[in-house]
């Protein structure tokens, strides 16, 4: 019989062959991961804020540049020649070039000048209905999926006991947290679009967003939830307080942080989904503002663009050429900075309220 090894001698050099296989086999996918990444990442950045920064500007009328595509609505872009050289310009600078040329010419007694001009759909302009939509959009599905979400959370957590019906609430929640995002999409067509007669709304989308997102909300804040100490209930319950009252000044204030981060998660997922809003919030194109209604009431009955379902349509339902390129990736680097801004939001508050409530 064979003594066993002693703990600190040298492991046996097929051992440490694998370990170090194993170990560069771990790093070499991270990295890959990383490289695939940062490539898609770094491709729509350089093809994206050569659109919003330096677009090219070969006339006075050339639509890409920063101000129109951000604060402007999606036109038509029109490519003609106009002496000797290539003017490209969007719908309205079009139209208002024309009438003044015919103006000009009628005052110098010539003809009418005819333009011979190619028209591309949606490659002039800008996305400002787009951005407005996904905010609102972002906005009220998440404060929608945080109330019922929290709710649920704590009810789960601090009131419901460990029953067999509790234990399938929870594994139905894990569940829906699988759901493909087209089954919301088409739950939230037939229940709010019209069995409750809301049509394609901004108040359709958010509850479809909302319920998509929920099971999310719900796992992480529960978590969040069970990371504070029961010390900190059973103190406050043996100075008299209530159920209720411990939870809401001894446990939601240290569980705020975990709470948000399931709000981070939510909003990387509400904000990018475009088969949900396809079928209850989102218009191809759509002139007014959200803002810009008759009665207040209006404001939540009213369809929206939005900048996941703009990138699906000028990519997938217009020919593509050049100009269409441009928009995509401009659209595309816009979402990404709405996106990090919303997200980075949450995280400084988050750790501003961590660094608040420590224990």
């Amino acid at each position: 019989m064979s003594l066993p090894l002693h703990p600190f001698a040298a492991k046996p050099s097929r051992a440490r062959s694998a370990e170090k296989s194993v170990f560069w086999i771990f790093r070499l996918t991270t990295y890959l991961v990383l490289a695939c990444g940062a490539f898609v990442f770094g491709d729509i950045v350089v093809k994206g804020s050569g659109t919003i920064i330096n677009g090219v500007k070969t006339t006075d009328y050339f639509p890409y540049v920063t101000n129109t595509f951000i604060f402007e609505s999606p036109e038509s872009l029109y490519v003609f020649e106009h002496d000797g050289k290539k003017v490209e310009m969007g719908d309205k600078d079009y139209r208002a070039f024309r009438e003044a040329e015919e103006a000009k010419a009628k005052k110098d007694g010539r003809p009418a000048p005819k333009f011979k001009a190619d028209s591309y759909v949606y490659s002039a302009g800008g996305i400002w209905p787009c951005i407005v939509g996904t905010v609102l959009l972002v906005v009220g599905s998440m404060t929608i999926a945080l109330l019922l979400g929290v709710s649920s959370a704590i009810y789960l957590n601090e009131y419901a006991h460990d029953t067999r019906i509790v234990r399938f609430i929870r594994l139905s929640i894990l569940n829906l947290a699988g759901v493909p995002s087209i089954v919301f999409g088409l739950f939230g067509f037939g229940m709010f679009v019209i069995f409750f007669g809301w049509n394609v709304s901004l108040l359709s989308g958010w509850f479809t967003l909302a319920f998509m997102v929920l099971p999310v909300v719900i796992t992480a804040s529960e978590e969040a939830l069970k990371a504070v100490p029961k010390g900190f209930r059973e103190g406050s319950l043996a100075l008299g307080a209530t159920k209720w009252q411990t939870i809401r000044s001894n446990v939601l204030p240290y569980a705020l942080p975990g709470i948000l981060t399931s709000s981070i998660l939510g909003i990387a997922r509400v904000a990018g989904e475009t088969a949900p809003i396809m079928f209850t919030a989102a218009y191809v194109v759509r002139d007014k503002l959200p803002w810009e209604v008759d009665k207040l009431g209006d404001f939540f009955f009213q369809g929206v663009m939005a900048l996941p379902y703009h990138i699906y349509v000028v990519s997938s339902k217009i020919p593509q050429n050049e100009y269409t390129e441009r928009v995509q990736y401009g659209t595309a680097f816009v979402f990404l900075l709405i996106v990090a801004l919303i997200a980075t939001t949450s995280i400084v508050l988050r750790n501003k309220l961590r660094s608040r409530y420590k224990w």
